[in-house]
């Protein structure tokens, strides 16, 4: 996270200590982290709409081109972003971590991957919702160590709630996979549950990360190399679409809506990250439920948005349960 920065009148930081007013005329204390609060709160709704509006084109691109096409562009647009923001900002591409940065880049390009065969399989809205499942994953990992540590009982049944978070979340898949897949979705069923699985591993690789002190910008320079690569490897592999010049412009959208979404999700958290705007996140999946039925006419029955919902209140316990546990932790990035 950002170190905090004193401003005049203004704050950036983790708490109200580090808030200094500059004269009498200024505003309350409250009134100013409370218009703060605000700004988060809308630069993080604007990186979920980014994001979902990236699922529309991912959607309607992936008629034309394979999962691991889109995951190339969508790197190689993030990756000449990225060399130019850390070119002006003057940031260092050594890093003293490169394994690190490799792990992270295997198994968030996974991922990707599979997040983005979800929705080429998947209506908009099941895909968006299994790929955010990956608050409850993190739940799940919590829980399985805590069994894997042989604590105490005592450490065991302060999990109770985390498990109960887990069970609700996988009850919220099973209503959603049930009733809206057919048996010829089934595989892109399981590709998106997979993403939100894998999505938590990544989400613990850029934790160590920041951790180990290095910066955002590096850490996505790094992983928009490895889908980059990954995914020429796999045209030279599985081969390529006939590309046409009107079919490939929607890979720009797609690439430059990833990068909006994540500054947006980067200012969002840059005072702290709340929990307020952590669960913010999840407007991603509303406003893809409204795409999903607007310009795809997806029909899904009502045991589907339960199932969602489901999973959004599990996935929204789950980030306030982390939070007591990991208050410093980075925010979960759906871009992935």
């Amino acid at each position: 996270m950002p170190h905090n920065r004193h401003l005049d009148g203004f704050c950036i930081g983790g708490g109200t200590s580090n808030c200094i007013p500059s004269d009498k005329k200024h505003p309350p204390q409250s009134t100013k982290n409370r218009k703060i609060n605000q700004l988060q709160a809308l630069w993080m709704v604007l990186a979920a709409w980014l994001f979902a509006t990236m699922g529309v084109c991912i959607k309607f691109a992936s008629a034309h081109f394979t999962s691991l096409e889109v995951v190339f562009f969508r790197g190689l647009i993030g990756l000449v972003f990225m060399v130019g923001v850390m070119r002006w900002r003057k940031v260092s591409f050594v890093t003293p971590v490169p394994m690190m940065h490799v792990w992270r880049s295997i198994v968030g390009t996974t991922a990707l991957t599979t997040w983005f065969y979800a929705i080429s399989a998947l209506p908009l809205a099941t895909a968006m919702t299994l790929n955010y499942m990956s608050s409850v994953w993190l739940a799940a990992f919590l829980v399985g160590g805590a069994l894997l540590m042989q604590q105490s009982g005592e450490a065991l049944r302060r999990q109770g709630p985390l498990f109960l978070t887990v069970l609700i979340g996988f009850g919220g898949v099973a209503l959603v996979l049930r009733p809206t897949i057919g048996d010829q979705q089934l595989f892109g069923g399981l590709m998106g549950l997979l993403s939100g699985m894998v999505s938590a591993l990544a989400y613990l690789q850029v934790s160590a990360l920041s951790k180990a002190g290095e910066p955002e910008s590096r850490t996505v320079l790094y992983f928009s190399a490895g889908a980059t690569l990954t995914g020429f490897i796999g045209m030279l592999i599985v081969g390529s679409s006939n590309w046409h010049t009107s079919q490939l412009l929607w890979m720009l959208p797609i690439g430059i809506l990833a990068v909006l979404g994540q500054l947006c999700m980067t200012r969002a958290y840059a005072s702290g990250a709340t929990l307020l705007v952590a669960n913010l996140q999840y407007m991603g999946i509303v406003f893809a439920a409204i795409y999903s039925v607007m310009i795809f006419n997806d029909d899904l029955p009502l045991l589907g948005w339960v199932g969602m919902a489901l999973i959004v209140t599990s996935g929204i316990i789950a980030t306030l349960l982390r939070a007591r546990t990991v208050p410093q932790a980075p925010p979960e990035d759906h871009s992935t």
